[in-house]
């Protein structure tokens, strides 16, 4: 029994793994543009796929992670107008009905079917195609919804347990996206050796951290502009044993010092203590240490910096989502976050 459970935890996890995440990101930038611009989301299902549009939309209204106002989403998946259009007129019509009454211009219309051929939800998308909203369709791989949709959130299985998991779990990073995406804060993300202090190997002490000439003004420009402040530091010092995690708690508090003194703030600090070899997740280019601070910070990476000396800063940069700066020959890290500030 337990490797039947296990056989089938690992084809649910091996489906989940292959949804295409570049999908998953233009459907949550077309979902943040919607409600900036004041537009609505409209979700709508049957069955089970009903029970997600109800959930996915209540996410949206209430909250998912993040305390904030309510975004302007609804399910059409509600008893009364789809037992009373369905009585009055037939199932086929009880989405097309709702839509024809609320859809507008720029909204987004969320069709959930396993199938992909939800006739209901078909003439639901014809409507929604002549009133100029965006149509966003959650499939398996079979049916025609996929190929009448805008964006085509498409889950590689046939079999419905697994694409009704599938498109949950991609709806909720969806949500989590679009969340940040209209209310996160944005950020700058900082290396710290030879981007903001003179790089000393294995520094293990505080008289040897010696910020960069403008550095503590440069961040209390950011700090003015909104912006957050986050160090990102590879420290395999403590994985080699050169100098402890106590050592480098006393070495930051004397760098956080350093940089009030002279106005600004860093808001956080996230440290990786592995050595190379140990193959971790958050040693940067890995983007562990950022995916902590995104979710720790509510930040929205799309608005957000990473400015950094090495090739293994600006990767990290790009695999969380936000603009690597380099700091390189004549570029300074004041340099960096004057060109920020600009624009």
């Amino acid at each position: 029994m337990i490797s039947l459970i296990s056989d089938e935890l690992r084809t649910s996890a091996n489906t989940i793994a292959s949804i295409d995440k570049k999908m998953i990101e233009t459907i949550s930038d077309v979902l943040v543009a919607t409600i900036k611009r004041g537009n609505q989301i409209i979700f709508m299902g049957n069955g089970g796929s009903s029970a997600d549009a109800q959930h996915l939309a209540a996410e949206f209204t209430g909250k998912y992670l993040m305390e904030r106002a309510p975004m302007n989403a609804m399910s059409l998946s509600n008893i009364a107008p789809v037992t009373a259009i369905g009585n009055d007129y037939s199932f086929d019509m009880v989405f097309k009905r709702q839509t024809e009454a609320y859809a507008k211009k720029g909204d987004a219309v969320i069709c959930i079917s396993t199938s992909g051929n939800s006739k209901n939800v078909i003439e639901a998308i014809k409507v929604a195609k002549e009133r100029e909203a965006t149509v966003i369709t959650f499939t398996g791989p079979g049916g025609v919804m996929k190929d009448m949709a805008d964006h085509a959130l498409i889950i590689p299985s046939k079999e419905t347990p697994r694409i009704q998991e599938g498109y949950l779990v991609a709806g909720h990073i969806i949500c989590g996206l679009t969340e940040r995406g209209v209310f996160g804060k944005k950020a700058v993300f900082i290396d710290r050796d030879d981007t903001i202090a003179k790089d000393v190997p294995y520094c293990s002490t505080p008289k040897d951290l010696k910020l960069f000439d403008g550095v503590p003004a440069s961040i209390s420009k950011l700090n003015k502009a909104g912006f957050l402040v986050i160090v990102i530091t590879n420290q395999s010092g403590i994985g080699r044993g050169k100098f402890t995690e106590e050592d480098l708690t006393e070495i930051h508090k004397k760098m956080i010092a350093d940089v009030e003194k002279g106005g600004g703030k860093i808001d956080d600090i996230f440290y990786c203590p592995h050595r190379p070899d140990e193959e971790c997740g958050c040693r940067k280019p890995e983007a562990g240490m950022g995916v902590a601070a995104v979710t720790k910070h509510k930040i929205n990476t799309k608005v957000s910096f990473m400015i950094g000396n090495s090739d293994a800063d600006v990767e990290f940069g790009k695999a969380i989502g936000c603009t690597p700066i380099k700091v390189e020959g004549k570029i300074t890290f004041n340099d960096a976050v004057e060109k920020i500030l600009k624009g």
